[in-house]
């Protein structure tokens, strides 16, 4: 059952949850009632509370059907399980809005939806077929028969088809992200493979890929990091230096923690917060599968413009700086976890973090009732959040906490994922049509 306020129309509610006003026109969100508003009787809002519960239903079982199927079956590139999520909810969304209204409108959208994240799944991630086509059964099954069945599926089909392939050849697949990249001539500030594995460049191609809406990777390059000779760089190395150290002696338990919390793939990480903004959400079905949508697209095009400013300008990591740096070098200094195979500026986590907390934002508001959270590197461990902010805040702490990133990269990490999502979301009609 939902909270009281989520029966509440959306003007009504402005205090509650502000609602970012291009993003509700972008993606042709809820009709704002004029003038004064009534409140609904009890018959009404039964009714509605029953409706948003079936809206919820089958889109959280594609929803975990497609988590369940990455999670089995995905590829080992991140961003390319980023474009399966975008491509399979791009297709529900596109193949929802294709519902005539009146009478066998929601059987039409439950066989469009369930159609068109199954086929694209199946085409994206094969292995997982026979699964796909159970889940496929069960969704249809609960349809009754009949013409908006019948044509549901014809548009789910149509549009993953349509997806597919406008999307083939982007250059998100994992050997195209991690294509070759040529490492520099050792010097101050410039990144250079990290201990212990030394291992060669990771996901330089992503800056290569085709986005979904920005118009070049470096659309939104920040501008450079700190120089290693400034004031800023010294700080920064001296705070990782302390608090990022294997063996440090002033990071507390708790920041530990939050180190080890925060580890693991980002996908993974936000998997259950978009769940969760997704199960509250009021809205109906047609816009909680853009909600979805909306959110991997925008996630796609950060990861896409993250590899262009990290290899834009090639910043060596806090443990190259402080082993061999000119600022009281430390050649035996370690980071408590191990530093990933790619320029430190600017964070990838965060950039991450900061383009999901902008569209859960902008679509469900800032803030959401209490919810529980668990991470994959962190066994045992249970964490509870009110706000998406809250998330990025540890994303930022996180990555110093480790002794991966400096705090400037995790800063500008946060600002490149905040304007790429808000692109994603003034442009939303580019990906849906203006409604």
């Amino acid at each position: 059952m939902f909270p009281l306020n989520s029966l509440i129309p959306l003007r009504t509610r402005r205090r509650i949850v502000p609602p970012a006003r291009t993003a509700l026109v972008a993606l042709g969100s809820l009709t704002l009632l004029a003038g004064s508003v009534s409140v609904p009787s009890a018959a009404a809002a039964t009714a509605e509370a029953r409706q948003s519960t079936r809206d919820a239903s089958v889109a959280l079982d594609w929803y975990d059907t497609t988590a369940a199927t990455v999670a089995a079956g995905g590829a080992p590139t991140q961003i390319t399980n980023s474009r399966t999520w975008a491509i399979s909810w791009l297709s529900a969304a596109r193949a929802v809005r294709e519902a005539p209204s009146g009478a066998g409108r929601r059987d039409f959208q439950d066989a469009a939806l369930a159609t068109a994240v199954h086929d694209s799944l199946v085409t994206l991630v094969p292995s997982r077929a026979e699964a796909l086509d159970t889940a496929l059964r069960t969704t249809l099954d609960r349809v009754p028969d009949g013409p908006a069945e019948s044509a549901g599926v014809a548009a789910g089909t149509r549009q993953a088809r349509l997806v597919l392939a406008s999307r083939e050849g982007d250059g998100l697949d994992p050997a195209s992200v991690n294509a070759p990249f040529t490492v520099p001539p050792a010097a101050p500030g410039v990144w250079r493979p990290t201990p212990p594995a030394y291992a060669p460049a990771a996901q330089y191609g992503n800056r290569l890929a085709r986005p979904f809406l920005l118009d070049s990777a470096d659309r939104f390059r920040l501008p450079a990091p700190p120089a290693p000779d400034s004031a800023r760089h010294r700080a920064d190395l001296a705070e990782v230096r302390a608090y990022g150290a294997v063996n440090s002696a002033v990071r507390t338990a708790h920041q530990t923690e939050t180190a080890t919390f925060w580890l693991g793939s980002s996908l993974t990480l936000y998997t259950e917060p978009l769940r969760v903004a997704l199960s509250r959400s009021p809205r109906s079905l047609a816009e909680r599968t853009r909600l979805v949508a909306l959110f991997h697209v925008a996630l796609v095009d950060t990861q896409i413009a993250t590899s262009d400013s990290k290899y834009a300008y090639q910043t060596w990591r806090p443990v190259t700086a402080i082993r061999t740096g000119t600022i009281d070098p430390d050649p035996a200094w370690t980071p408590l976890h191990t530093t990933p195979a790619h320029p430190d500026y600017p964070s990838g986590h965060n950039t991450y973090s900061g383009a999901a907390e902008a569209v859960l934002s902008a679509l469900t508001g800032p803030r959401t009732a209490p919810f529980e959270l668990t991470s994959p590197t962190a066994p045992g461990v249970t964490r509870t959040y009110t706000s998406w902010n809250r998330l990025s805040q540890e994303n930022e702490d996180a990555r110093v906490f480790s002794g991966i990133h400096t705090r400037s990269a995790d800063k500008a990490g946060l600002v490149l994922g905040k304007r790429v999502a808000a692109h994603a979301l003034r442009n939303a009609g580019r990906l849906f049509g203006e409604l």
